[in-house]
């Protein structure tokens, strides 16, 4: 992996961070790139398991979608597991 390829997926999970914040709540930089980074890995994995295709042309929209999901996900997961 480059650095331009890392940046732009740091980038998007710090973009789909902050998107999942707005639905789920929670605050803070470091928050958004962690849960938008991991975000990235679990919707990823979840889209391509239930082979869900979001037929949006943009590989960057569609990357920023599946990150947010997956990132909301993350949260709640964290939140229950919490307590």
């Amino acid at each position: 992996m480059d650095t331009r390829s890392l940046v732009i997926f740091l980038v998007i999970g710090l973009v789909a961070g902050f998107l999942a914040s707005l639905v789920v709540g929670g605050g803070g930089l470091i928050t958004y790139l962690v849960s938008g980074v991991i975000g990235s890995f679990v919707g990823g994995y979840l889209f391509t398991a239930l082979n869900i295709n979001l037929g949006i042309k943009s590989p960057i929209v569609t990357q920023i979608i599946t990150s947010t999901v997956g990132a909301i996900i993350v949260v709640v997961i964290a939140r229950l597991i919490a307590g």
